[in-house]
């Protein structure tokens, strides 16, 4: 029976499994690293999920907001380098937006996704079309938006396919960031890796809210 909104303990929970679901990820996440750059991306990942997770499990979290706003700060304070930046300011900007929230549901994942990617942009500087994490993250937050008024259950599922969409539209797409803008055109072909994260990460949501 898949779950109209969730909890505070329910957010929680979602969160570690996004956290698990990295942390089993490393070695694709690497893999996908290591066709465009320096192969740490999965490394880096695993290190602020186990992190977060640690945080997560230690403690009662207090709110929504609290819940994710952890994971961004102990991604932030463990992997140090872009990522932790990037996915730290996703995971903290996100859960500000839901500053007050007693409940996570449709519209509670648009305001995350849309604060999330807006940070990330602001902190970056990347666009769609750049091959960065953002062609996973903003086509979630559109199609999240698109559909705020769906229950959570059909919202996580477009968003998920959007996310996925815009991973795979990464492969096309020539770097503009970080070490695989040396590649130029050798770079067609892969997916970005951090994109891929976001879908772990997405895909980890839909199955926790569909269980």
């Amino acid at each position: 029976m898949s779950k109209a909104s969730l909890s505070k303990d329910e957010v929680k929970a979602m969160l570690i499994l996004a956290c698990e679901r990295i942390i089993a990820a490393e070695p694709m996440l690497s893999e996908a690293d290591r066709n465009l750059g320096d192969g740490d991306h999965g490394l880096g990942m695993q290190r602020g999920m186990t992190a977060a997770k640690e945080k997560l499990e230690a403690a009662e979290v207090e709110s929504i907001e609290k819940a994710f706003s952890t994971v961004g700060m102990a991604m932030m304070s463990s992997m140090g380098g872009a990522s932790g930046a990037i996915f730290g300011t996703f995971f903290r900007n996100g859960g500000k937006a839901l500053a007050g929230k007693d409940s996570f549901d449709a519209a509670a994942l648009a305001a995350f996704l849309k604060a999330g990617v807006d940070g990330v942009k602001q902190r970056g500087g990347a666009a769609v079309g750049d091959k960065t994490c953002v062609d996973a993250m903003e086509p979630a937050a559109n199609k999240a938006a698109e559909v705020a008024e769906s229950s959570l259950s059909e919202a996580i599922q477009a968003v998920t396919d959007a996310t996925v969409a815009g991973k795979d539209a990464s492969k096309a797409m020539i770097a503009k960031f970080g070490r695989a803008k040396t590649l130029g055109e050798a770079c067609i072909g892969f997916p970005d890796a951090g994109a891929c994260s976001v879908v772990v990460i997405i895909e980890a949501f839909r199955d926790f809210i569909a269980a």
